[in-house]
């Protein structure tokens, strides 16, 4: 059971209407987002800073950025967002081979070297106690613009919110998310966890 149960999709007017943002992402409203609506003000601010956290106005492409995401909700262990990365991901783009190997990004030929340093600095940035340090600043700047690196950030920090809000409302996950999440990341002991 969930901390706090979703409300409806109906609630909030305004969330509804920004919330269809998700059914190109996902291909669903997220059970945080209507569980966000007990304070609508919330749910309203997040899917705003979602969709400008999301916009592309570098190089990073909507596929990256939701690899970015996987990395991030893997180190924090956060089952819910890690489904909803990689069928983002999936959504967005993402090579087959890629969504098939993401756990082995740091040696698998899908990935190059610019797509390595972002997801090691995802996984840098979303450890605790932080390890971002002057090689992965420097393995950053071989590849990837200022702007480029403040929009990675923005992905990170964004889904330390989430995997925060969803692993402490043990948020139900839901079924495009687990099909996503059993089929790309089943094999390696992926399971719905506490989001059932």
């Amino acid at each position: 059971m969930p901390l706090v149960s979703p409300l409806s999709a109906n609630h909030d007017s305004e969330t509804r209407q920004l919330a269809e943002f998700f059914n190109e992402t996902l291909g669903f409203c997220p059970n945080s987002v209507l569980t966000m609506q007990h304070r609508p003000e919330i749910s309203q601010a997040f899917i705003n800073l979602n969709k400008a956290v999301m916009a592309n106005k570098g190089r990073l492409t909507s596929a990256l950025k939701r690899m970015i995401a996987w990395v991030s909700s893997n180190a924090a262990g956060c089952r819910y967002c890690q489904a909803h990365a990689i069928r983002a991901a999936e959504r967005y783009g993402a090579e087959q081979e890629q969504l098939d190997n993401i756990w082995e990004y740091r040696t698998h030929p899908a990935f190059s070297e610019a797509e390595r340093a972002a997801l090691d600095f995802s996984l840098a940035a979303s450890q605790i106690p932080n390890a971002v340090d002057d090689a992965i600043k420097t393995r950053l700047y071989e590849y990837w613009n200022e702007g480029e690196i403040v929009e990675m950030l923005g992905v990170i920090s964004l889904f330390g919110y989430l995997n925060r809000w969803n692993d402490s409302m043990s948020t139900t996950i839901e079924s495009g998310a687990i099909e996503s999440g059993t089929h790309y990341l089943g094999k390696h002991g992926w399971n719905q966890g506490k989001h059932v």
